[in-house]
């Protein structure tokens, strides 16, 4: 009888794999569920004259307009039961400028069947006026004023939680000879920057971005399973490298497609959605970290999973051989590369997570076609293949020294899971992997018969079982500093607070912010060749920067928020706020002179003893609650 061709386990693990990924996105981060549908989307422009240039000193009305799904109310300013969350509207202007003072409609009684008596409410559509004053000494400039308004939606039966809108409107600030053009809407940063930038260059972004994941250090590993099966193509025919190399591709669009699918399913369905945010859960990290070491031990020879008939013969016809191990090494490819930002790759994604569904599509695509082009250009050109070495002896040894390589992916995911759970969980998780392999060997010695067989099978089962139960039942966290490694810091990182941020620099003190996560290689890139190093650290102390750092490991629904706002829906994420000024916002690949540049000009406007943090305790600084979290180079903080 002919033996049937085996499969590596990539395979079968890898669909899983796959729809924990989408599973994930869909569902939004454990514990909270989804976020709240919105029901009513705002706008803001300036009124009566949205054309005027307003001197200093002049007199400003923002009208916000509201407009309310229909079938939908939203609570009045003052509604009926003290209960009721009531309609909030809040104008955030710059430091020096006057609080606007808002004024509300009345509200519309109205009866509902889950109450007894008419309750006060808005429907449709309806404006709230606000007020300020320009500031005397206000520069010449255009000021963006950020407008949000805190809602409960309800309909005919129930209510539900609280959700807030957001959007911008720029205001022209000079004597009337100073410019001639006046404010104008600007819904979000992100819509400004579709229309200057066009939907092409997007797309453009997301390639370059997808082209450039491929030498990320998270997709490595996976780069190395896939030199193997290319070395084990160069034995075969012209089309062995052809078909193979395009199903890699395939197998990397194919994923971005379900990556796609799965966040235009989670944003109409209200949750947060952003580059990585799978990561976010212990779940899906147990789930992957169990995966890749299935990965380890298929390379190191303990097990294989053999093909059912028809697909290894529809493997053989094809002349691929090993055609799903090809495919499936595409999708652990985009897998292991979520939680990588490519230069580009952020501003694509950012810009396409807050459009249609179609544009999400497209510019996803886009990022599959970039990351799979080297395999396009191979089945293009597939005598390349013969420029790798001949097949030999070697490649059994280079297939477990890639196990190997492999397997500090696993150590890494273990890395990011203790950020999310408690040490106890954690060690459970490490000894249910340990069972994992130990079982996985009592059945490759068993020979795949007989009693150990079955002991095998089911340890492998149970030790997966109990890994991921130990995961979904994880609720502790530990604390909540962003200096969990425990290493003395040259910077002294603050925990980030926005509303301290935007009063700190108000006050005349620049604030760099920093959102990372456990789970985001790059961040740690440049947090350890960038950021900290002496060269910055100076720099910060020089021109007086409070260091903050927003840690995003887990999910945090005021730093999605913040990153929102901005237009970016994954890390790392740069900012700096500046006295007087816009913030300035940094490229993924961030770089000292970058920093270093921004300060520069920052620090020509502002006074750089400001905030000496090199001989000034953090704790007083003016602000509202501050924590340290580790001790200065210049003593205890």
């Amino acid at each position: 009888m002919k033996k049937r061709p085996a499969l590596p386990a990539r395979f079968t693990l890898m669909t899983l794999a796959l729809a924990l990924t989408g599973a994930t996105l869909a569902l939004g981060q454990s514990g909270t569920g989804f976020s709240p549908p919105e029901k009513a989307t705002i706008m803001a422009q300036i009124g009566p004259a949205p054309d005027t240039l307003y001197a200093p000193g002049a007199a400003v009305t923002i009208e916000i307009l509201v407009e309310v799904e229909s079938g939908w109310h939203v609570n009045s300013r003052h509604p009926t039961y003290d209960y009721l969350i009531p309609t909030a509207a809040e104008v955030h202007l710059p430091g020096t400028w006057e609080r606007a003072g808002l004024t509300y409609p009345e509200g519309v009684m109205q009866t509902f069947a889950f109450a007894d008596e008419p309750l006060s409410v808005y429907d449709g559509q309806f404006v709230i006026g606000a007020e300020t004053v320009v500031p005397e000494d206000a520069p010449s400039e255009t000021v963006s004023v950020e407008v949000s308004l805190r809602y409960q939606a309800c309909d005919d039966r129930s209510c539900l939680p609280p959700a807030t809108a957001r959007t911008r409107v720029l205001l022209e600030v000079g004597e009337p000879d100073a410019a001639e053009t006046g404010p104008s809407v600007a819904p979000s940063s992100t819509d400004r920057a579709g229309a200057a930038t066009g939907l092409g260059a997007f797309l453009f972004f997301g390639f370059v971005g997808g082209l450039l994941l491929n030498a990320m250090p998270c997709v490595l590993p996976v780069l190395s399973l896939k030199l193997i099966g290319l070395v084990k193509s160069s034995t075969k025919d012209r089309k062995a490298v052809v078909v193979g190399s395009l199903a890699t591709a395939g197998g990397i669009l194919v994923s971005f497609w379900a990556l796609a699918l799965a966040a235009i399913f989670a944003k109409s369905a209200g949750a947060t959605v952003g580059w990585g945010i799978q990561f976010q859960q212990p779940v899906f990290v147990t789930a992957l970290a169990f995966v890749v070491a299935l990965f380890c031990l298929n390379l190191w020879g303990l097990f294989e999973v053999p093909l059912p008939r028809r697909i290894a013969g529809w493997a053989e016809a094809s002349g691929g051989g090993g055609l799903p191990s090809h495919f499936t090494a595409g999708l652990f490819a985009t897998l292991m590369a979520t939680p990588c930002s490519a230069p580009f790759l952020g501003t694509a994604v950012g810009f396409a997570l807050a459009q249609s569904s179609a544009v999400i599509l497209a510019i996803f695509t886009a990022v599959g076609l970039g990351m799979g082009l080297p395999y396009f250009l191979l089945a293009a050109v597939p005598g390349a293949i013969k420029l790798l070495p001949k097949p030999g002896a070697w490649m059994e040894h280079f297939r477990h020294f890639m196990g190997y390589l492999l397997a500090s992916a696993a150590v890494w995911l273990l890395y990011v899971l203790s950020s999310q759970i408690s040490r106890e969980r954690l060690a459970f998780i490490e000894i249910a992997l340990l069972a994992l392999a130990l079982f996985i060997w009592i059945r490759h010695r068993s020979g795949g018969r007989g009693f150990w067989r079955w002991v095998g099978i089911s340890g492998t089962v149970g030790a997966i079982a109990l890994g991921m139960s130990l995961a979904a039942a994880a609720v502790e966290r530990p604390d909540g500093t962003t200096n969990r490694d425990g290493v003395q810091k040259l910077i002294p990182w603050v925990s980030f607070d926005r509303d301290e941020a935007e009063r700190l620099a108000a006050q005349g003190s620049p604030v760099f912010v920093d959102v990372t996560a456990a789970w985001c290689f790059t961040c740690k890139v440049n947090e350890r060749l960038v950021l900290e190093t002496p060269k910055i650290a100076q720099a910060f102390s020089r021109y007086g920067v409070v260091a903050m750092k927003a840690d995003w490991t887990n999910r945090d629904d005021d730093i999605s928020a913040f990153l929102a706002d901005h237009g970016k829906y994954g890390i790392p994420f740069y900012l700096l706020y500046r006295p007087g000024r816009e913030p300035h916002l940094f490229s993924e690949l961030l770089t000292k002179n970058a920093i270093l540049d921004v300060l520069r000009e920052t620090g020509e406007s502002n006074s750089p003893s400001a905030f000496d943090l090199g001989d000034q305790r953090i704790g007083e600084l003016p602000g509202r609650g501050l924590t340290p979290e580790i001790t200065s180079s210049a003593g205890t903080i």
